[in-house]
């Protein structure tokens, strides 16, 4: 089983930047997809950005492409969202997922217009 503990929400202004972190613990590898997901009030969940560390690649949705960046620290088995130029449309409750399938409790970005 492995936990995964998000940080780094909060509330900021639109133009602002904010990082969130997701760390995983357990019987992780580092072999594996993670990604970040998110889900506004009243809305389904979306993705937002993955790092395959076994092929290399990464994917971001169109919406945020130019203005996030996922990045890993395969030693912490951690992964990372840096949030550049937030819009009050990135408004949502964060959630990191490894493997595909195992999914973090979320942390809440809110950003103010």
């Amino acid at each position: 089983q492995v936990q995964l503990v998000e940080s780094g929400g909060g509330l900021v202004q639109a133009g602002g930047s904010l990082r969130l972190s997701c760390v995983a613990s357990g019987r992780s590898s580092r072999r594996v997809i993670m990604d970040w997901f998110r889900q506004a009030p009243g809305k389904e969940r979306e993705f937002v950005a993955s790092d395959n560390w076994s092929s290399g690649t990464i994917y971001y949705a169109d919406s945020v492409k130019g203005r996030f960046t996922i990045s890993r620290d395969n030693a912490r088995n951690a992964v990372y969202l840096q949030m550049n130029s937030l819009k009050p449309e990135d408004t949502a409750v964060y959630y990191c997922r490894y493997d595909q399938s195992q999914w973090g409790q979320g942390t809440q970005v809110t950003v103010s217009s």
